[in-house]
């Protein structure tokens, strides 16, 4: 008897497990029949926006451009980068988003020359260029084959730079190939979750080569739009919001004269400025720039917007605002981002200002602009990038620099969007055009100089839809 209620219970312990392994079973088909329908939603998009592109006239460069974006929209990626086929048989980088590591590792002399400029590594990705016979790339090149590297630091064919913001921690490789033919390999680098690429990942970016490949062969005549229904709406209501944390007014400070201009070349930007009333009749003034673009950059800028006027309204010198903001963020910056910004406070009353820099462009100050022709001179300071280092190392690179501001002195702050913005040549508007723009237009009110300011780049650049972010706050003392 006892060994037949033994075998009894033996056998509704089996069923039991059973039945509860076949519910798993049942629960992962449906994940992942779930996983399978987005992927195709996707790419059906992805197909359906060729379609509709054909008969535009759309240019090689901007749709290799908007297949590097749709493949960071659909993984998450920070950074993408399309390797196309040379005549020559060699591989070179055609378009990039985000800060996507070069191929190669940088010559010290590069090092030194790129500091944290996104747009330095961009150049010198797109002016790399090697054989089918180097590295993953080439291995996909050469074989056809894809690659996903989910743990790309403990992989030794990805090459690791010396520069945190170029690290690889995850990795997707896959060719873009038409009939047969190989035309380039579509990379993807780093989540922005921080976790690493799935298999779902994998599979997605390799059906969007694909797709890329007969969008490349025919490139004259197919355009796509990937970009969803929600996500536009997200961006709306993304840029929205920017649009809010921005100062809705010019705060009225007796002796100084303010304008500020802001434009994004997106929906959503990286760029941010704020004017902050102090007690004592001073001001507040902070211009700041998140690596990147899109909604992590915008979401980073507003985190950062916030904390850095709760530290000012506490009264805190320039320094001790930006060091305060470093602690506070450390942990919501991701690996591969980082802020440039700089923060001053002017007193009209004491004839002065004083500002901190974290890593960002360099003040410009006008002396004896009332005269026409007056001086104009960067402030040089030191100062690291917000959240790069802890803040026992980031305090002590912080330097204050206190200034004596007196009547018909002009202050401008700016981001780099302005003074790199380039020309057909390849040229940069520059510091030194912008000096020269604040100087012949000294004699003039904010509004005016920076009127004047805009009007000399959008001549320069020949262009009105700027290419990149760009923030310009001029502040005269009267």
């Amino acid at each position: 008897m006892a060994l037949f209620l033994i075998g009894a219970l033996v056998g509704l312990l089996a069923g039991w497990w059973q039945s509860r392994a076949i519910r798993r079973d049942a629960e992962q088909h449906a994940e992942d029949r779930q996983l399978v329908l987005q992927e195709k939603q996707i790419v059906i998009r992805f197909m359906h926006g060729m379609v509709q592109s054909l008969g535009e006239n759309l240019g090689r460069a901007e749709l290799l451009q908007r297949i590097v974006h749709a493949a960071i929209l659909s993984t998450g990626a920070l950074s993408a980068c399309l390797y196309e086929k040379t005549a020559r048989g060699t591989l070179r980088g055609a378009a990039v988003e985000g800060l996507f590591p070069p191929h190669r590792p940088l010559a010290e002399t590069v090092r030194q020359k790129s500091v944290t400029r996104a747009r330095f590594f961009e150049q010198v990705l797109r002016a790399e260029e090697f054989t089918i016979e180097e590295g993953v790339i080439g291995l996909v090149a050469r074989t056809g084959a894809p690659v996903l590297i989910a743990d790309a630091v403990a992989d030794s064919r990805i090459v690791q730079h010396d520069d945190r913001a170029l690290r690889v921690s995850s990795f997707i490789a896959a060719p873009v190939v038409f009939r047969g033919e190989i035309i380039g390999v579509l990379c993807v680098v780093n989540p922005s979750d921080g976790l690493p690429f799935t298999p779902s990942d994998f599979s997605l970016v390799c059906s969007l080569a694909e797709q890329a490949g007969m969008a490349v062969h025919n490139h004259g005549l197919l355009r796509f739009q990937l970009e969803r229904r929600q996500l536009d709406l997200d961006l709306a209501l993304a840029g929205s919001i920017q649009k809010y944390l921005l100062p809705a007014e010019i705060p009225l400070v007796r002796g100084l004269a303010v304008d500020a201009r802001y434009r994004a070349a997106q929906q959503v930007s990286g760029d941010f400025y704020d004017l902050i009333p102090l007690p004592g009749s001073r001001l507040g003034v902070a211009v700041a720039d998140v690596s990147g673009k899109g909604i992590a950059a915008s979401l980073l800028m507003a985190i950062c917007r916030t904390n850095l006027r709760q530290a000012a309204l506490r009264g805190a010198s320039p320094g001790a605002v930006l060091a305060e903001v470093n602690r506070a963020m450390a942990g919501d910056i991701r690996q591969g981002m980082y802020i440039t910004a700089v923060y001053a406070v002017i007193d009209p009353e004491r004839h002065e200002l004083c500002f901190a820099r974290a890593g960002h462009e360099l003040p410009l100050l006008l002396r004896g602009g009332a005269g026409g022709g007056g001086r104009a001179e960067f402030l040089a300071s030191e100062g690291m990038a917000l959240g790069l280092v802890e803040d026992a190392v980031f305090q002590p690179t912080m330097a204050e620099v206190r200034v004596r501001f007196v009547a018909d002195d002009v202050f401008v702050l700016y981001t780099d969007g302005l003074t790199e913005a380039p020309n057909d040549a390849g040229l940069e508007f520059s510091g030194a055009r912008l000096a020269d723009s604040v100087r012949n237009l000294g004699t003039a009110l904010p509004a005016a100089i920076n009127d004047g300011v805009l009007e000399r780049v959008q001549r320069f650049t020949g262009r009105e839809q700027p290419q990149d972010d760009f923030t310009l706050v001029t502040v005269r003392r009267v």
